[in-house]
């Protein structure tokens, strides 16, 4: 699993089957304190994530596959969770963004 950033959805004329009715979203990885780190990725997202929200992606393709049933399916990752953003009133001595 990874901490990422979605930063887009991929929009494509032609797709594997798997993927048909199936959100493709672009997602940086990133560190603890927000930072970019390596290669964007492509992931299924079944929670509809928006634009700049941190998200938790599965890199268990396995399970990937499971989700679009279909055991040949090029599917690698999923989101499996969308991170809350602390608000500034919640917790006043931990700067915004921060993850506790």
């Amino acid at each position: 699993m990874m901490l990422a950033r979605t930063e887009g959805s991929v929009i494509s004329t032609r797709k594997h089957p798997s993927f048909e009715g199936w959100r493709l979203a672009i997602c940086q990885p990133i560190g603890a304190a927000g930072q970019p780190e390596g290669t964007p990725v492509v992931a299924l997202d079944p929670l509809g994530a928006g634009l700049h929200q941190r998200v938790v992606v599965s890199t268990d393709g396995l399970a990937a596959r499971q989700a679009v049933k279909d055991p040949r399916s090029p599917a690698r990752m999923m989101i499996v969770a969308i991170v809350d953003e602390p608000s500034p009133a919640a917790d006043p001595a931990r700067p915004r963004g921060e993850i506790a």
